[in-house]
């Protein structure tokens, strides 16, 4: 059976490389950007394109991708079509706190505790983006149950920042 690989394009090497040392095959990409748009059907017959800052689409059947944090793990999830949400979703747990906050808040310390046993940087550079700093990303997925349903919870690993 095939994997289906989520990711940002510029990750496209370091996906490339990580499958041939795993022995993955590719059998689906999803980009998941969160500045996108996407076609959509018109009140009239012609088509738009609805933006999609800060969510991702979740027509019926959809695959898309919930990220948690650097350390918490993120969610495939398959859309339900709500048309009260515009066929859309979060595109990520979203923050807690303010970077700025995060970084008066946290040390590499608490990066290093909350990020235990994925391969990361745990350094002053990206505390900012410590998991404290987010949303629980599982509350975020129950709080949307009627806009997809999780088709996969992926565990953490590996997180390349900077």
């Amino acid at each position: 059976m095939g994997t289906i690989v989520f990711g940002c394009f510029k990750a496209d090497r370091l996906n490339r490389e990580g499958r041939a040392a795993a022995g993955v095959e590719v059998t689906k990409r999803q980009y998941n950007g969160a500045s996108t748009t996407w076609p959509r059907s018109g009140t009239e017959t012609r088509t738009c394109s609805s933006p999609g800052k800060g969510a991702i689409r979740a027509g019926r059947g959809d695959l898309g991708i919930i990220p948690g944090s650097m350390g918490t793990g993120s969610y495939i999830v398959r859309g339900l079509r709500n048309e009260d949400a515009y066929c859309s979703a979060s595109h990520g747990a979203g923050r807690r706190m303010s970077r700025a906050a995060a970084k008066r808040t946290f040390t590499v310390d608490d990066l290093a505790a909350q990020t235990a046993g994925v391969e990361c940087r745990k350094d002053a550079g990206v505390v900012d983006e410590i998991p404290g700093a987010y949303k629980d990303i599982s509350q975020v997925i129950a709080d949307q149950s009627d806009l997809v349903e999780v088709v996969a919870h992926l565990k953490q690993v590996v997180c390349v920042k900077g």
